[in-house]
Parts: structure tokens; C-alpha cells; sequence
């Protein structure tokens, strides 16, 4: 295996044979978790540590049952009763949590940025689980591994990242390794929905679904956020579903055998329609789903052995008791 990063904090550093380091051992786990057993012993003898200061059900639960099959001893802490609710620091936190020795922490944080400085504190791998606006590693990773099970390869593809581009860690992770893997991205969406400085991205732009979605062989939906909204973005839903909601008749410009995608949780009825989200020949969103595990089986795993590498030089040079 070729991947040498010390945390997964972002997509941002790493190269082509990193990104395919991850999704070519995640292909094993795929299988492993469709076995009536379903352990191995990869994380033995490790504490993996989950915290998330955002509520999370796919992506918390998808982490925790990672670690379990991996063989780790998985904490999950439960943040809205922690000591930060209480004044305690970002930083006072982790110094309490390295102190417990972990060998995996695992950050969700409304705050970008966030999850960077907790693994500046600490001597474990960190793992980020979405930090703000920021990134969203795994997922990208998860909907990566997805599209080339589905079309067989993640290069030279056209891929429409249609909503809330701008509120979304997700849309900026996929912008990143879709864009390493030399793929046509189209971020399509309103104008108030777009982040600033996209035109330098490196993508196209669109605020027509038609001309957005036109020969895609990938359509991924996103969410509205509107935690992170704080003014009107859109005019109601009603509209936005109108003009931006996946449907049949905007999904009939794209390829005839383009999937369809959504990180979760959906909003039937305002970013994509619910026939649509359930069309076994066109949807790929419980793929996601079960890829999802398979993937942060992957990142944890190709972390802890880095891990033991460095405690195993450390150890020969005399630094590690």
C-alpha cells in the first residue's frame, strides 16, 4: 500500500495512488461485510474514540460499526453532556483524551478547522467526520468507491454536484478527488447556493438543471442546510424543488445510464423526488450506504498500520516505553 498519511484530515493532500490505496482495500471489506461473519482482527488491542459535536446517524453509526468489525475497542463519547459543554476547551479536551492513550479519534465539529487542531494535540490518528464547511473525507471516498463499482472506473466521468454547494463539506471533498481523478465536475444550483470564488475551482458552473445535468453519467444530489443558513437563500421549497428538484424530466438530460446519488439524509420532495431516490435501475443511495462502511473500515485500517510503523521505529530508536 502506497498511503503514508498520518490522520485522514481532508482529500485536499492526497495524491491519485493514495485515493486508490483506500477504495482498493475498501473492494475486501465490501466483501468481508457481506459474509455471515463479518470480524477480522485488523484494530486488535486498539481504542478508537468517537466524538461528534454534530449529531450524526450515517455517518456516527457507519464509524462505530467500522471499528467493531475491524476487532477495535470503539468509545463513542457522548458530546452534548461532554466537559466542553461545560468551558472546557477544544484543546484541554483532546490533552485530557491523548492522555487516555487512543490509537483513533474520530471528529465530527460544526467548526472548520476544527478537527486539524485536535490532531495537532494529540499522538493518535485522527479521522475527520466532517468539520463545518470544510471537508468531509470518507464520504467522498464512499461515493468514489460507489460510481466505480457502478461504471467501472473514477476517471473521465461527468459528474453534476447539484444543490447547496455552498454550505457543503460534502460537494467540496467530491470537488477535490473527482477533480484529482481527472474527471468534468458541474456544480449546478442557484447563484445564492454557490460558494464565493467558485469560478476558481476548476469546475463548470451552472443555475440550469437542463443544461447542468446534459450527458452526466453522475447525478449527485445534496441536502439544504439550513442549520448553516442564516437568511433566504431560496424563495420556499416549493420553488426550489420546481426549478432544482431531481425529477424525472430533468433526470431524462443526463445519460441514459447515469446513478443517482445523495450523501443523506434526504429531503424527498425538495431536492429529489422520492420515485426517483427509490429507483433500483437509476438510484445508488443505499450503495452509499453499505460503501460507507466498507470505506472508513478501509481509512482505519491503513491508519493503524502507519500507526504501528511509527511506534515500531520509535520503539527501535529507544522513544517509546
Amino acid at each position: 500500500m502506497t498511503f503514508q498519511a498520518r490522520h485522514l484530515l481532508g482529500i485536499e493532500h492526497l495524491s491519485q495512488s493514495d485515493i486508490r490505496a483506500v477504495l482498493d482495500l475498501a473492494e475486501s471489506y465490501v466483501d468481508l461485510n457481506r459474509r455471515t461473519v463479518k470480524k477480522t482482527d485488523a484494530l486488535a488491542g486498539m481504542t478508537q474514540i468517537n466524538m461528534f459535536f454534530e449529531n450524526s446517524t450515517r455517518t456516527q453509526s457507519s464509524f462505530e460499526l467500522a471499528g467493531k468489525r475491524l476487532g477495535a475497542d470503539v468509545l463513542n463519547m457522548a458530546m452534548q453532556n461532554s466537559s466542553v459543554k461545560k468551558g472546557e476547551t477544544l484543546i484541554d479536551t483532546a490533552l485530557t483524551l491523548n492522555a487516555m492513550h487512543p490509537d483513533l479519534l474520530v471528529v465530527r465539529h460544526p467548526n472548520s478547522g476544527a478537527v486539524d487542531l485536535l490532531a495537532q494535540k494529540v499522538e493518535c490518528a485522527v479521522l475527520n467526520a466532517g468539520d463545518g464547511r470544510h471537508e468531509h473525507p470518507t464520504q467522498a471516498l464512499l461515493d468514489a468507491l460507489t460510481i466505480r463499482r457502478e461504471k467501472g472506473r473514477i476517471q473521465r466521468l461527468t459528474v453534476a454536484i447539484c444543490g447547496d454547494i455552498a454550505h457543503s463539506r460534502v460537494a467540496r471533498s467530491n470537488m477535490l478527488l473527482l477533480g484529482k481523478m481527472e474527471n468534468r465536475v458541474r456544480l449546478v444550483g442557484p447563484p445564492t447556493l454557490m460558494p464565493p470564488g467558485v469560478d476558481q475551482l476548476g469546475v463548470e458552473v451552472c443555475d440550469d438543471m437542463r443544461t447542468g445535468l446534459q450527458d452526466a453519467d453522475v447525478v449527485m444530489m445534496l441536502r439544504l442546510q439550513k442549520e448553516r443558513m442564516d437568511g433566504g437563500f431560496i424563495p420556499s421549497e416549493r420553488e426550489y424543488f420546481h426549478r432544482y428538484g431531481l425529477d424525472a424530466e430533468k433526470l431524462a438530460f443526463a445519460k441514459p445510464d447515469a446513478i443517482v446519488m445523495h450523501p443523506g439524509p434526504m429531503n424527498r420532495g425538495v431536492e429529489i423526488d422520492g420515485t426517483i431516490a427509490d429507483d433500483i435501475n437509476r438510484s445508488v443511495i443505499q450503495e452509499q450506504v453499505e460503501m460507507g462502511v466498507a470505506v472508513r473500515m478501509a481509512c482505519m485500517d491503513l491508519l493503524a498500520r502507519n500507526l504501528r510503523r511509527e511506534r515500531g521505529r520509535a520503539l527501535s530508536d529507544g522513544d517509546y516505553v
